[in-house]
């Protein structure tokens, strides 16, 4: 997994399974904005009292009144909206110098009123992404997910996903498929492992689909676990999924120094035939056809592992809770 920043990652800015927005103020507008306009208004009531002249004289001090506010009415710049954002997001979750932050660029929202404006969050070798939205005037920040209602999303999201290829069990013509990207070295990957080897047998109706995301620059031997993965694939389903499994269960002790001689006998073991194995290893389509995966999962914005799909829902780590409530649902509710 990409490590996960516990309890201070971008993610607690809202609360699993929130079903509103929150709206938080990254700057609120000053009361005196209120008094101002209330002045204004007073002002402009009282000019229509006065003789042409002083109407005239009025209307000169309101433009030049105006002159002077109008800066303050402009939308402010980029780099005023990504330092906005990153001193409340400092100082609402005391992210000290120890933690880096990259913010922006940013960009137009879909909605079309709000900036988008992306954020991740480095610290002690983890880090976090999100997406937060700023209003044009700078005064409001919400962290959420914009949705057209016009459409379905989750079924627009499995259709971006390429199943093909990938190892995959349960029913071919499954109503409710689960879709993880995952790492066989992420230790919250062999969590939701453990998870789904509880939940699975309980719904005979459901699909796994694993898809290879190998964090290699956190975790050293993912790639070449992944790898062997794919060749045990082209033996075996049923050997894949004895692999997978295997590989989460013996995780501490496989090492960048170990893993081609230990992936291999554990690939054995599952049911794969070594003569088979070592070409298929060092071919690199084989590895393309991992970075493939890779692609589409970063096309799909994963960014940690484990990350799954279900049913087009987003869920990210090990949460038997919500997973199971996601299957229910759709089990009760079988899509039109």
């Amino acid at each position: 997994m990409r490590s996960r920043i516990s309890l201070l990652s971008l993610s607690s800015l809202t609360l699993a399974g929130v079903i509103f927005l929150a709206i938080i103020f990254v700057r609120p507008i000053p009361k005196a904005s209120a008094a101002a306009r209330q002045n204004n208004s007073a002002a402009k009531q009282s000019t229509q009292t006065e003789t042409k002249t002083d109407t005239k004289t009025d209307t000169k001090s309101d433009a030049k009144s105006a002159g002077k506010s109008s800066p303050a009415q402009a939308p402010p710049a980029a780099g005023s909206i990504e330092k906005r954002v990153e001193d409340f997001l400092r100082k609402w979750y005391a992210w000290g110098p120890d933690f880096q932050l990259k913010i922006g660029p940013v960009k137009p929202s879909p909605a079309g009123d709000l900036y988008e404006v992306p954020v991740v969050v480095t610290a002690q070798g983890g880090s976090d992404d999100a997406i937060v939205y700023v209003t044009k005037d700078g005064h409001f920040m919400l962290r959420g997910d914009l949705q057209d209602l016009s459409g379905d999303p989750l079924r627009e999201t499995m259709r971006k996903l390429n199943l093909q290829g990938a190892a995959s069990k349960g029913p071919a013509d499954a109503k409710i498929v689960i879709v993880e990207f995952g790492d066989l070295e992420c230790p919250s990957c062999r969590q939701l492992d453990y998870v789904l080897r509880a939940v699975l047998p309980k719904y005979p109706q459901v699909r796994l689909v694993f898809k290879d995301f190998p964090l290699e620059t956190i975790h050293p031997w993912a790639m070449s676990a992944s790898i062997t993965g794919r060749c045990v694939l082209q033996q075996s389903s049923d050997a894949f999924w004895k692999y997978h499994d295997t590989v989460y269960d013996t995780q501490d002790v496989i090492s960048p120094e170990n893993s081609y001689d230990k992936l291999l006998e554990l690939a054995v073991q599952a049911g794969a035939t070594e003569d088979k194995l070592k070409p298929c290893i060092a071919d690199p389509k084989t590895q393309d056809l991992v970075r493939q995966s890779m692609a589409e999962g970063k096309a799909m914005d994963v960014t940690s592992t484990p990350t799954s799909f279900v049913d087009g829902r987003r869920m990210i780590g090990p949460n038997q809770e919500v997973l199971e409530q996601y299957i229910q649902y759709d089990s009760a509710h079988p899509a039109q």
